[in-house]
């Protein structure tokens, strides 16, 4: 009795391997240059910065908490996990198609016909108790369910790299605006030195200037070098609030306060990058690698498109057992069913062919889609690099113009109080230093969030 199921379970099974009418997949070449247009890096065959976990990269223990909750927490990140998981299940879903669908059955009639016999007593009772199990699927000879089951393979490839880079991106920009806020307590801290400095000068000014030692002049711009800084410290006090909010968000809750930093940390951030060439960085960019995917799943839906010009053959059968007894059903009499069918596309009023034009525009997008995200992949590593092989030398060159106008203040203040120089030229002095002070900060932020974009661009940061 099951001989007769197996039999067909097999038949359809060896189709699972039959060919698709895909197109098949060949990856081009690189649209790019072969060489990145700035090695600022260290180049390294074994390990790259991709392969970096993040905790090696980010080396202050405060940042590695504040990144480590973020990835417990982050809303975005929480909803390209279940991107992943509904493709998945829908992967599920048109991979089942390739398979039999098996069921079983037990049903029961009790009837009366009406009919009696020749004394008149009734005898039109029936009662009839059937068990079955049954089998139904599509033979895939010219792989229309192949091809609709890899499509949508490709989809759920492609969810699960676009959570790669969603974490990517949100441990980017926790670690990027974690430093800004780091950035931004330097500079408050400078501006409230600056300011505490500035107030007691404009106190002795203003002494002077009660006794008559000094013009009103001098007390103006006192007064103005003092509501300056006052000013700065109130801007630089509302930044810092908001990079504490934009933290916040980012990390789904509220950060710890010894997790917050309170001045610029001197070495944050991994200063070495291995980078390799652009064909071992950006095929293995998780952006990248999701467009191919999908790339890969647009070929694999003309393979679907194509099949549909060629007939579609379903294999229906059951076997079973059927008695006018319950008790007795699985001693009954056997009963069996075959049912093949075709289907062959004669006039569709042009609908499959307008689908396959559809299926290869399609193609095409994501081609089109897939080299370009190389390419944007490509400049996000050049402009880093751009920036990484000058930031040194801005940031040492700004370190001895800090120095200069360090030296100059102190001698201006000298010349001033000796009377050989006026209020003005110190006035001129204090400023410059200032500046210079806040530049300095500024530029130390500008490289280590180079390293940051430069860890990201590079691929890095998925565990």
């Amino acid at each position: 009795m099951l001989a007769r199921l197996a039999l067909l379970t097999t038949v359809g099974a060896m189709t699972l391997s039959a060919c698709t009418m895909a197109p098949t997949y060949e990856r081009g070449i690189l649209p790019v240059p072969g060489q990145f247009p700035a090695e600022a890096l260290s180049v390294s065959a074994e390990t790259q910065a991709q392969t970096l976990a993040w905790r090696q990269v980010f080396l202050d223990p405060r940042l590695q908490a504040v990144i480590a909750q973020s990835l417990d927490n982050n809303r975005d990140l929480r909803v390209a996990v279940l991107n992943v998981e509904r493709t998945r299940q829908q992967y599920r879903i048109q991979r089942a198609g390739l398979l039999p669908g098996v069921n079983a059955g037990l049903s029961g009639t009790r009837g009366d016909t009406g009919q009696v016999d020749t004394s008149g007593n009734p005898v039109g009772e029936t009662e009839v108790y059937s068990a079955t199990i049954g089998a139904a699927w599509e033979i895939d000879l010219f792989g229309r369910v192949r091809s609709l089951s890899q499509a949508a393979q490709g989809t759920y490839f492609a969810a699960g790299e676009n959570r790669k880079a969603a974490q990517i991106s949100l441990i980017s920009a926790v670690a990027s605006t974690w430093l800004t806020l780091a950035a931004d307590q330097e500079q408050l801290r400078l501006s409230r030195e600056t300011l505490r400095s500035r107030e007691e000068s404009l106190d002795l000014t203003q002494r002077r200037f009660d006794a008559g030692a000094s013009d009103q002049l001098a007390l103006r711009q006192a007064q103005v070098l003092t509501e300056q800084a006052r000013g700065d410290v109130a801007l630089l006090s509302a930044l810092v609030q908001q990079d504490q909010n934009a933290l916040r968000l980012l990390v789904g809750a509220d950060v710890a306060a010894e997790n917050l930093p309170d001045a610029f940390p001197d070495r944050a951030v991994l200063a070495d990058l291995p980078v390799g060439v652009p064909s071992e960085v950006l095929l293995k960019r998780p952006d990248v690698l999701s467009a191919e995917y999908n790339l890969k799943a647009a070929n694999a839906n003309i393979g679907a498109a194509r099949a549909a010009f060629f007939p579609s053959i379903s294999l229906t059968g059951s076997v079973g057992k059927a008695s006018t007894d319950l008790g007795q059903l699985f001693d009954g009499t056997d009963t069996w069913t075959f049912s093949p069918s075709i289907s062959v596309p004669i006039f569709a009023g042009g609908a499959n062919r307008a689908n396959l034009g559809v299926a290869n525009a399609s193609r095409d997008i994501a081609l089109a889609q897939y080299e370009q995200a190389i390419q944007s992949a490509f400049r996000d590593v050049s402009d880093q690099l751009a920036t990484r092989s000058t930031i040194d030398e801005r940031l040492a060159a700004q370190t001895r113009v800090v120095e200069a106008a360090a030296d100059s203040n102190a001698l201006a203040q000298a010349r001033f109080t000796q009377g050989v120089d006026s209020r003005l030229t110190l006035v001129d002095a204090e400023r410059t230093s200032y500046g210079a002070q806040q530049q300095l900060i500024s530029i130390r932020l500008v490289r280590a969030v180079n390293l940051v974009n430069l860890y990201a661009a590079l691929g890095g940061g998925f565990e």
